[in-house]
């Protein structure tokens, strides 16, 4: 027997929260700002700027696919509503099965929307530059550093961001050094600003002929990419050192044969940043000015953090007592977030992109 009054009582609660995750993202405000960009837009003169007339033809579109999820879940709430409604008329199970299964559907969709409601950081919406760098454990930690990068292209993938490799270096036997790549997509920073820190990983490995268990750490660096309030950061260029040489790689017409691979050296911060993807060094050299600056922008941002007594966001060194998660080969198979204790035991499914439950995690602990 199908209890249909657990079934209204589901969704009233479901429509509730879709409610008040639309007040969370103050969706009137959203209607006003696409009425706003959308009359800019229709000036004759808007499309003599590229840069600016991109920008805002892509927030535009956020905001309009913002909009249109927040109104489908409200049509879909009506539609099993009135499904909901002839099941019990006509006594029909088959339907009433199915009305089930579109709950549990909608469900899982508020919850992706609350979740949502939760990114009220200042540079949540903004995309995100990573860049992860081998610790101790020579190449065992090169390999981890190597099996990071593909859990978070993975993740990437999942979420429909767009992934960039910027910058690349192999191991020395293999594995990676260190790696910097690009997110783009809705909440990029918002999803990953959580996983920055240091990543212990526990396991027999592979390059030790004795099969040893070996603990290695890699970390992981996460920055917002900030178009408009990347200008407030003045770079003195006389503070930086611009290293130009031939880009590594898998080579293309004169890629590997000229200089095009620049590396920039911020001798006030200490921040190096560097990108060797582009087919000339122009191009390189606007993105790591663009890298600088998010650098920059995420250090002043830590440092007013400190000054209220948060070090949430502070770096520490890439060895033992410094990790933020541990991910256990070996004796047991787990995954353990060391600030929230969220712990899985399906190791499988966090080293193949799943890792949402730890970003929840933390972000519901802010």
């Amino acid at each position: 027997m199908i209890d249909f009054d657990q079934y209204k009582r589901d969704l009233a609660g479901i429509r509730e929260s879709v409610l008040q995750s639309g007040e969370a993202l103050h969706i009137d405000h959203m209607r006003e700002q696409i009425d706003e960009l959308s009359e800019e837009m229709n000036q004759p003169e808007f499309w003599n700027d590229p840069e600016r007339s991109a920008k805002v033809n892509q927030k535009l579109g956020r905001l309009k696919n913002k909009l249109a999820h927040y109104e489908k879940l409200l049509s879909t709430a009506d539609d099993i509503e009135v499904m909901m409604e002839l099941a019990i008329e006509e006594n029909d199970d088959d339907m009433a099965a199915e009305v089930g299964g579109e709950l549990e559907k909608l469900q899982e969709q508020s919850d992706a929307l609350e979740l949502e409601t939760l990114m009220r950081g200042d540079y949540d919406d903004s995309d995100a530059i990573l860049s992860l760098h081998a610790g101790a454990g020579g190449t065992e930690a090169q390999d981890w550093t190597q099996m990071l990068f593909r859990m978070y292209t993975r993740y990437c993938e999942q979420m429909g961001f767009n992934v960039k490799i910027l910058d690349m270096l192999d191991g020395d036997e293999a594995g990676l050094k260190s790696v910097t790549f690009e997110v783009t997509g809705d909440h990029c920073y918002g999803y990953l600003r959580g996983e920055k820190g240091v990543h212990r990983l526990v396991r027999i490995s592979p390059f030790d002929a004795n099969a040893r268990r070996q603990t290695s750490f890699s970390s992981l660096d996460v920055s917002p990419i900030l178009e408009d309030e990347g200008d407030e950061i003045e770079i003195n260029m006389k503070d930086v050192r611009v290293d130009t040489y031939h880009a590594s790689g898998a080579g293309g017409q004169n890629v590997n044969k000229t200089s095009s691979a620049v590396r920039m050296t911020h001798f006030p911060s200490g921040i190096v940043v560097a990108c060797q993807t582009e087919r000339d060094q122009v191009q390189n050299r606007a993105t790591c000015l663009r890298m600088l600056k998010s650098k920059l922008l995420e250090l002043r941002e830590r440092e007013k953090e400190q000054q209220m007594a948060d070090i949430k966001g502070e770096m520490k060194k890439i060895e033992w007592g410094s990790q933020i998660r541990s991910y256990v080969f070996q004796p047991y198979t787990m995954v353990k977030d060391h600030r929230t204790g969220f712990e899985v035991g399906n190791i499988d499914d966090v080293m193949n992109g799943n890792i949402e439950g730890f970003v929840t995690s933390y972000l519901k602990m802010q």
